[in-house]
């Protein structure tokens, strides 16, 4: 992953998490003046002026342009967006590609997003509901050889049975800390869904 890809925090007009973006985006919601970074000062900078700040600071976080290195912000705020961060986790493609970890729930494979789709545990033609329950994330091959069958049918098992999960996608890592410590004052007590197109449940 390069550090354009790498995670940065977005906030609300009210310093409330609500959503986690790529470098990428954030630097382009800099530049369009839609947002401004945050430092761990909590002092708010547009493009131009984080960008001439960035160029005093010497950081192996920084993405390097043509003329200068650009130190990448960990921590941004839109400038037009006070609504509430949501209290609970979206059905969403993407929540189920973080819940099961990018792994096909029948053979541990971790996989990029392109070689995995989604598969009804119970299939729809035999009932099976569209929720958490019931959805997991899937590779192309296991979800040829299960087919229309239950995994029983198909003689295959689940890693773990799936469930609702109670994270948010700003929870800590394994060893209980924050992928960035700039993060750190905004996510304490955030309990926020992460972005992405809600799932119908049927």
């Amino acid at each position: 992953m390069t550090v354009l890809d790498s995670s940065v925090l977005v906030l609300n007009r009210l310093y409330q998490p609500i959503n986690i973006t790529t470098v990428r985006r954030a630097f382009a919601l800099l530049y369009q003046g839609t947002a401004k970074a945050i430092d761990r000062e909590f002092q708010t900078f547009d493009f131009e002026s984080w960008s001439a700040l960035s160029a005093e600071v010497h950081d192996k976080d920084v993405v390097h342009t043509v003329e200068t290195a650009i130190r990448v912000p960990r921590v941004i705020m839109l400038q037009v967006y006070d609504r509430f961060p949501r209290l609970h986790v979206r059905f969403s493609r993407q929540n189920i590609y973080l819940r099961d970890r990018l792994t096909c729930q029948y053979c541990a494979k971790r996989l990029p997003r392109s070689e995995l789709n989604l598969d009804h545990v119970i299939p729809r033609s035999k009932g099976g509901r569209t929720t958490w329950e019931n959805v997991v994330c899937s590779c192309i091959k296991c979800n040829l050889r299960k087919g229309g069958r239950t995994p029983a049918e198909a003689s295959m098992r689940l890693l773990k049975k799936p469930a609702r999960p109670r994270w948010s996608p700003f929870e800590r890592g394994k060893n209980g800390a924050y992928p960035y410590e700039d993060w750190r004052p905004f996510l304490s007590l955030t309990d926020a869904s992460y972005w992405n197109t809600e799932l119908k449940e049927e």
